[in-house]
């Protein structure tokens, strides 16, 4: 069962760095390429939602990001100090992908995790904030 944890601050320029040790853990795993594009877009676009919602921008904060190969499952928590998340509707789109004039500028990063990821949970308990994801690596 490997895991690593990481600790960045909360600056957009922090995501990058986050994602490029995320990719050498999958490397370093041997997990499929194609699962592991699918987990570093999941894990920025919950970064940047951290960053942007939970901390309000604010730069000085941390968020702590747990990998974990389980079995067959890669298993990414990332936990913050900030505003508990408090909207749990299942993300859905509704717009004209045609229309690029009108592409709505937010939301959709919940919905493409939660369509690339094959479970998420949240949970917020003593001031921290919990988002988990899991991709079962026996899909293809």
């Amino acid at each position: 069962m490997p895991a690593e944890t990481y600790t960045i601050q909360s600056k957009y320029k922090n995501v990058n760095i986050a994602a490029d040790s995320i990719k050498q853990f999958c490397q370093r795993n041997n997990i499929a390429e194609p699962a592991c594009n699918d987990i570093l877009i999941c894990v920025i676009e919950a970064l940047n939602n951290v960053i942007t919602h939970s901390y309000q921008r604010e730069e000085d904060k941390n968020i702590d990001i747990i990998l974990t190969v389980e079995d067959s499952w890669f298993i990414i928590d990332i936990t913050d100090e900030g505003i508990a998340r408090t909207n749990f509707e299942k993300p859905k789109l509704e717009f004209d992908p045609e229309d690029i004039q009108n592409l709505p500028e937010g939301g959709m990063g919940l919905y493409i995790i939660e369509n690339l990821m094959d479970s998420t949970s949240y949970k917020s308990a003593g001031g921290k904030n919990t988002f988990t994801m899991k991709k079962n690596l026996n899909h293809k």
